[in-house]
């Protein structure tokens, strides 16, 4: 009976040694999906095709802390890989983020549509409704803010810039009727040399490219 339990134990050792190579295993499974999952999380982030907006950006850093919490606290039971591959991901998200707080702030400065026409004809305007009287001023004045200021316009001033002249023109075929045949040479002037202006600033950055 004892030499039959003896063989009895080393058999029981050898049928519970699967199991505890399986409860071994499990942990590192579960950390390396956790990985994957966190990569995945990372690549559809940075891989957006908008800017977050700010109202998205406190959810997805609350996100990026929750999985990466986890991680962090078991990074030395990952593989060789899995380790280069979190880094990897973290670097990728950080950058993203860090983006995102420049482009935030970018526009935070960047001055309305509103403001931007304001300041380029020096008067506050509701240009759909101005008088046809109005035009040829609010033309030259349009016209006179590009003369003094654009040799340090930015891409966005020149775009306001157009845009500007863009509502002027839309005013301008509403109620050119009412205008004189002086006013409406004055007006098609003003126009030809802010459109030669800018011709120039095109053809310039041409050849600095």
């Amino acid at each position: 009976m004892m030499a039959f339990s003896a063989l009895l134990l080393p058999m029981g050792l050898l049928l519970a040694a699967p199991a505890t190579a399986q409860q071994t295993t499990r942990p590192n499974d579960s950390l390396e999906r956790t990985l994957s999952d966190f990569s995945s999380w990372v690549g559809t982030q940075v891989e957006r095709a908008t800017v977050a907006t700010r109202r998205e950006l406190p959810k997805i850093s609350s996100e990026f802390d929750r999985q990466s919490r986890r991680l962090d606290q078991a990074v030395d039971s990952l593989s060789a890989d899995g380790k280069r591959e979190y880094k990897t991901q973290k670097t990728r998200y950080e950058q993203w983020a860090a983006r995102q707080d420049s482009l935030e702030a970018t526009a935070r400065q960047q001055p309305t549509a509103a403001q931007a026409q304001d300041r380029m004809l020096g008067q506050k305007v509701n240009i759909s409704r101005v008088r046809a009287t109005d035009l040829p001023d609010l033309y030259l004045r349009l016209v006179e803010t590009m003369r003094t200021e654009k040799k340090g316009w930015s891409q966005t001033e020149w775009v306001a810039a157009s845009d500007v002249l863009s509502r002027l023109n839309a005013r301008y075929e509403q109620v050119r009727t009412d205008l004189s045949l002086e006013e409406r040479l004055r007006i098609r002037t003003l126009q030809g040399e802010f459109r030669t202006l800018e011709k120039a600033r095109d053809v310039k950055d041409a050849i600095r490219e």
